[in-house]
């Protein structure tokens, strides 16, 4: 698919969306439509550009030249006058920012809520958080508005909105990409992340903004460490461990250690207790006033804007640090190093620690009432990884009564493609559908592809050779059919499901609904929904609606 083509998909998908939470800046269309033009022409011309065509978007803590940089505060806005060189080496490998998106303010939360901007909701169940910080960043990859992300990660902001939106968080070792040109949150443990649908596109993206910059103090450069072994050990947490977790997610949990048991992994079983009391010294010790040495003056100065423009919550996290002394900071330094110490031994001789990602998924009322218990909750797992020097990885895993479920992989510093080497032992084997009706997002049946493990792919358009029809069923949903000729473009979406909920998705459909083969506007084809000819006589022709959700606006508006 052109350039061109993708961004006007993508602009398409946003305005049908109507999530205006997930941005703070979008740029202008015909700007972007113009850049991805010039981009087609270099392709066309002979130029290799690994990602070229790639849709990006940037939280609003990293420079994108063009756009303010906010990092969530509207009276923090600043103009800057380059991108920074993890956007410039995406882009010049032929990727396309289409804008920034929300986040925690200053980066601080794991709840996605923290913002004057507005809550970003979850991509899939709206009543319920999106994750944070790195919050509009998951959605706009989860709802496909993009193929990929960048966030920023320091307690766990890169991996726990992956979990809860059903996609991939990659965080890589820290010092790998360079941080110029990133609002620090903790400047000499921020990560920047990557988020995606599709893990080798994600890896790929965070290879590529790796290296070097000549300003970035704390860049390190190293040879990956060796793949995995033939039968690799992978250690996970004993049952104490998990105890406190959302309903259902220890079984989820047993599952994936099942799975990679089958594919030949050796599981043991470690006391992380040293890991959890390392990640409580995060905000609960003295390694928060790296916080405050951050933008700590700069919600002192504005203290009036507490409450509009300055979160509350943020303004006091922030403000936390100011009680700790440089001797609590080097007492702090050597628990942390005895507890790493600890926690090496534990883990030595296994390829990975594998954990959930996070503990719970809760509403946006259940922050609400408790901001600062309720975010304490989510970075159990997450929050000692920066810390201790570790690479993780962030990877989707089914889901649990409608819910988005993910597990994390985390391994020493340069063990990122290792991380994900083991990630596709996890990851089942996967296949697409496409689906054109009351399956879609935002529909009535939408839940039964997420409970079934299911992932929004894409937006798609069928080839000019398929009919729809309204069926009299409820919950109402249309039927299609191929034809020879007389033939429409179908608007639908691509979901990828894991094989085994694919099976259980397609032995639950009821008649007169059956899955074949269908081709797509690009030649492709998806296995897709098809009714059977017996239910469509006297079923109404809608096909020159385009799709469903147009025949249902148009039908609503006509009443």
């Amino acid at each position: 698919m052109s350039a061109v083509l993708k961004v006007q998909r993508a602009y398409e998908r946003i305005a049908a969306a109507d999530r205006p939470e997930v941005w703070i800046a979008l740029r202008d269309e015909s700007e972007v439509l113009t850049e991805a033009g010039d981009l087609d022409a270099r392709v066309a011309s002979g130029e290799r550009l690994p990602l070229a065509g790639v849709l990006v978007a940037v939280k609003d803590n990293i420079d994108v030249a063009g756009l303010s940089t906010t990092a969530g505060c509207p009276a923090f806005a600043y103009a800057p006058e380059v991108d920074a060189p993890s956007v410039a080496r995406l882009r010049a490998a032929g990727a396309i920012v289409l804008g920034k998106t929300n986040l925690d303010q200053f980066a601080t939360g794991l709840v996605g809520t923290r913002s004057p901007y507005g809550a970003v909701r979850n991509a899939w169940q709206p009543d319920r958080i999106s994750g944070g910080s790195s919050s509009g960043s998951a959605v706009a990859v989860a709802l496909s508005f993009v193929d990929i992300a960048l966030g920023t990660d320091t307690a766990g902001s890169g991996r726990v909105p992956a979990a809860l939106n059903g996609v991939f968080g990659i965080k890589p070792t820290v010092g790998l990409v360079p941080t110029t040109g990133v609002v620090p949150a903790c400047w000499s443990i921020d990560v920047v992340t990557v988020f995606a649908r599709d893990l080798g596109l994600g890896r790929l993206a965070a290879e590529t903004m790796e290296g070097a910059d000549g300003i970035d103090p704390l860049i390190r450069v190293a040879d990956p460490l060796p793949g995995l072994e033939p039968a690799p050990r992978v250690a996970i947490p004993t049952a104490e461990h998990l105890e406190g977790l959302a309903p259902g997610w220890v079984d989820a949990f047993r599952g994936v250690v099942d799975r990679l048991a089958a594919s030949g992994v050796e599981i043991v079983e470690v006391d992380i207790a040293p890991l959890l009391e390392a990640a409580a010294l995060l905000y609960g010790g003295a390694f928060v006033a790296e916080r405050t040495a951050a933008v700590g003056d700069f919600i002192r100065e504005n203290a009036d804007l507490i409450g509009s423009d300055i979160d509350p919550t943020v303004a006091t996290i922030v403000g936390g640090g100011e009680r700790f002394s440089a001797v609590d900071a080097f007492r702090d330094r050597e628990r942390l190093r005895r507890l790493g110490l600890a926690g090496a031994r534990l883990l030595e001789g296994t390829a990975a620690l594998l954990t959930p990602t996070t503990t719970w998924h809760p509403t946006l009322a259940e922050v609400a009432a408790d901001p600062i218990g309720a975010n304490a909750r989510m970075g159990r797992y997450t929050n000692f990884a920066n810390l201790l020097d570790y690479a993780s990885l962030a990877v989707p895993a089914g889901a649990v009564d409608g819910f988005p479920f993910g597990v994390m992989l985390t391994a020493p510093a340069f063990a990122d493609r290792r991380l994900a080497e083991l990630a596709g032992r996890i990851v089942d084997a996967e296949l697409d559908i496409l689906v054109v009706g009351a399956h879609l997002g935002g529909q009535p049946l939408n839940h039964q592809l997420v409970s079934a493990g299911g992932r929004f792919s894409r937006s798609v358009r069928t080839a000019p050779s398929y009919r729809l029809h309204a069926l009299p069923t409820v919950p109402a949903k249309p039927g299609m059919r191929r034809v020879d000729q007389d033939g429409f473009a179908i608007a639908g979406e691509v979901w990828t499901l894991p094989a085994h909920g694919f099976g259980s998705f397609v032995a639950a459909l009821p008649q007169p609904m059956t899955i074949g083969r269908v081709t797509l506007e690009d030649g492709s084809s998806v296995a897709g929904f098809l009714a059977e000819p017996v239910a469509l006589e006297g079923a109404p022709d809608i096909s020159e609606h385009g799709g469903w959700v147009a025949y249902l606006g148009r039908d609503q508006s006509a009443e």
